[in-house]
């Protein structure tokens, strides 16, 4: 084994966490900074793993760490990264210290709370990391469900005033889709070789699993990540806990935690159970329809700011079980993509929302309750318009080429449900463009004439995020290079290939 990199990444957050809950007296005020600088030294260990990662080689899992943990259950320290989880460790640490910067203000006059929430958002990191890592089932499971514990305290402790319900929530479907989830592990381990790394995804990748028995423990895996992605009809906890939990905590929410669901999807339910995964492709289509349709008209009808972007995400997701579904290269790959892109695009939503909500006297997240704001902050309604508009995927920006790749991937096997979802892009353009005029148009309201534009510190939140939607929006090449293998090799294992497209010649049939 060489250097560890995946262990270091995840390691310095931890560390960094109980650094900042052991800063004792008046140095409690120094949580924020100290917390800021230890997810910014994870970002620049990340970018430097990366440079170790053969991007020709993107279909295999490369900084490969394996250690036996646990023999007698055969458990193992097992780590590794193929294109899709270096992109989901590196958008963690992207979007950690932004967060961090966006919360600069919350709870400030409290150095205690301010320290817990600091040290929250770095277990968490700690956390993404080593689910988007982890090589070895049990592994994956700890760490699927060790998420929980600092975002229900982030949710609980530090959202809006229905927090504790949310939170709640949260952790009930989260907890039961876990159980199940074990159930699966636990029953896939009896029926794997055993041994001491009787739980190794290689190891249990190719099993010769009755059919029952497949489709059985298919669904208990993709149950956990339907509830976590989330897809209809278990997604109801998704609106409540972003609508309550604060903006740096449902960015994370949203943007990192949420893609669980769909990277789960891709990394083990399609090659750990072939067979179940084509049986029940048909289903999960209709599913994603409906996600993508249902998300798009709920978040048409809202009120409130912040649940109108958990609505649109769970329009998003949609379309990313989509692509994982249809089993194209083109739709896997566009639905890697998706996760990524939809990551900054939403972060950029909640962000802002956040930046409004905080401007408000009263902290109204009624859009009604504002109007005329690019008269009043040009800079702040700009930034909303250029992560809206990606959120629709106009051409130009980032989510453009990945929900095009979805679709055009999904129409060579389900043309049917790929038309059934372009209404959803239609849609879009209604509930963004809709909730910008008004915010941001009309004549100004009296209470927000004086309200601040964009200060320095947020624009060195929401810079990066709009940098990164306009690189990926012209030039994702580099970014699709990483994912394509990946995406052909989870093919290969589930024993699928491209439809081969059909080409009318005069006087023939296709």
């Amino acid at each position: 084994m060489a250097f560890p990199w995946l262990t270091t990444v995840g390691l310095i957050p931890l560390v960094g966490a109980l650094l900042v809950l052991a800063l004792p007296g008046e140095t409690r005020r120094l949580a924020r900074p100290l917390g800021v600088a230890v997810s910014v030294v994870t970002l620049g260990v990340v970018v430097v793993m990366a440079t170790r990662f053969d991007v020709a080689a993107a279909g295999e899992h490369q900084l490969l760490e394996t250690v036996s943990w646990i023999p007698q259950l055969g458990v193992s320290y097992a780590l590794g990264v193929d294109g899709l989880g270096l992109l989901m460790v590196a958008l963690s640490a992207f979007l950690v210290p932004a967060c961090l910067l966006a919360s600069w203000g919350d709870v400030a006059d409290d150095p205690d709370r301010m320290r817990t929430f600091t040290a929250l958002v770095l277990v968490l990191e700690t956390m993404m990391i080593g689910v988007f890592a982890a090589r070895d089932v049990f592994l994956f499971y700890v760490f699927f469900e060790a998420m929980l514990i600092p975002m229900y305290f982030l949710v609980g402790s530090f959202g809006g005033p229905r927090a504790r319900v949310a939170a709640v929530k949260f952790l009930i479907y989260s907890l039961v889709g876990g159980l199940v989830m074990l159930v699966a592990v636990i029953a896939l381990y009896v029926a794997g070789p055993g041994g001491e790394r009787g739980f190794l995804v290689t190891e249990l990748t190719g099993l010769p699993l009755a059919e029952g028995t497949g489709r059985l423990l298919f669904a208990g895996f993709f149950f956990a990540f339907a509830i976590k992605a989330p897809l209809w009809p278990v997604h109801t906890w998704l609106p409540d806990a972003a609508a309550q939990a604060p903006p740096g905590a449902a960015v994370l929410l949203v943007g990192v935690l949420d893609k669980v669901g769909t990277f789960g999807m891709l990394t083990l339910c399609l090659p750990l159970f072939p067979e179940a995964s084509r049986w029940a492709a048909p289903v999960v289509i209709v599913l994603a329809v409906i996600s993508i349709l249902y998300g798009a008209l709920l978040a048409i009808g809202q009120s409130d700011l912040m649940r109108l972007i958990a609505y649109t995400s769970i329009s998003h997701f949609g379309f990313i079980v989509l692509g994982v579904f249809a089993m194209t290269t083109p739709g896997q790959a566009g639905s890697m993509l998706y996760m990524v892109n939809h990551g900054f695009s939403t972060a950029a939503l909640f962000l802002v929302a956040g930046m409004l909500v905080a401007r408000h006297s009263a902290r109204s997240r009624r859009i009604d309750d504002y109007g005329g704001m690019q008269k009043v902050s040009p800079l702040l309604a700009g930034t909303f318009l250029v992560a809206g508009l990606s959120s629709l995927a106009l051409p130009g920006l980032s989510s453009f080429v990945s929900e095009f790749l979805v679709l055009v991937g999904t129409f060579a096997r389900y043309p049917a449900a790929a038309v059934a979802a372009t209404l959803g892009i239609v849609l879009a353009a209604v509930y963004i463009l809709w909730t910008y005029k008004r915010l941001f148009t009309g004549p100004v309201r009296p209470e927000l004439s004086l309200l601040p534009d964009l200060t320095a510190r947020e624009a060195w939140v929401v810079a990066p995020l709009l940098a990164v939607i306009l690189v990926l929006g012209f030039y994702p090449k580099p970014v699709l290079d990483a994912l394509t293998p990946a995406a052909e090799q989870t093919l290969e294992v589930v024993g699928v290939t491209d439809p081969a497209p059909q080409v009318t010649v005069e006087g023939t049939t296709p």
